[in-house]
C-alpha cells in the first residue's frame, strides 16, 4: 500500500464530498449514466449524512492522493433485538466502498475496509454485513467475509 494516501475520517464538514461520492458509487454499482436523475437520492443522502454523522450512526473514510479524492467507504450502525449470537443486538453494514479506477489494486479498498471493521469492533459490534458486487467480492472474501446462507429478502 502506498503510504502517500491520506485516509480521512469524515466529519460533518465533509458532507458535500460524501454525497458526491455516494452518487458516484450508486452510478457505478447500478451502471447508471450521468443522464439518470439522482436529485432525490442526493437530497436524502445529505439528510442521512447530516443526522448519522452527528449521532455516530455512520462512520466514513475519504481517501486522497495529494489532495485529490480517490476513494471512500462507510459503515452504518443499527440496532436489532438481542439474540444468543448477538446479545447486544448491534449490527453494522459496510457500504459506499469506492476506489477511482486508476487507483484500484493498490490496497486502498482493503485498508479502508480494515479501518471500518476496526471502528465497528471498537463499538462492540459482533455482526458486520455488506452487499458485494462481482468486482468487490474477491476483496471481501480476502478480508474474511463469507456468503450468508440463511438470510432471505422480500423483493
Amino acid at each position: 500500500m502506498n503510504t502517500i494516501f491520506e485516509y480521512k475520517k469524515a466529519t460533518i464538514d465533509d458532507i458535500e464530498e460524501l454525497v458526491r461520492t455516494r452518487i458516484i458509487v450508486l452510478r457505478a454499482a447500478n451502471k447508471l449514466s450521468n443522464d439518470v436523475d439522482m436529485s432525490m437520492v442526493e437530497k436524502e443522502s445529505y439528510t442521512y449524512y447530516k443526522r448519522a454523522l452527528e449521532t455516530g450512526e455512520h462512520i466514513a473514510y475519504l481517501v486522497y492522493d495529494n489532495g485529490t479524492f480517490i476513494g471512500a467507504g462507510g459503515v452504518s450502525f443499527y440496532q436489532v433485538m438481542p439474540t444468543y449470537h448477538n446479545p447486544r443486538g448491534k449490527k453494522a453494514y459496510i457500504m459506499n466502498m469506492y476506489t477511482s479506477p486508476e487507483y484500484r489494486r493498490q490496497g486502498i479498498a482493503f485498508h479502508t475496509l480494515d479501518l471500518l471493521v476496526k471502528d465497528a469492533k471498537e463499538q462492540g459490534v459482533l455482526q458486520i454485513a455488506l452487499e458485494a458486487t462481482d468486482m468487490g467480492r474477491p476483496l471481501y472474501e480476502k478480508y474474511g467475509f463469507v456468503k450468508m446462507q440463511d438470510e432471505m429478502e422480500l423483493v
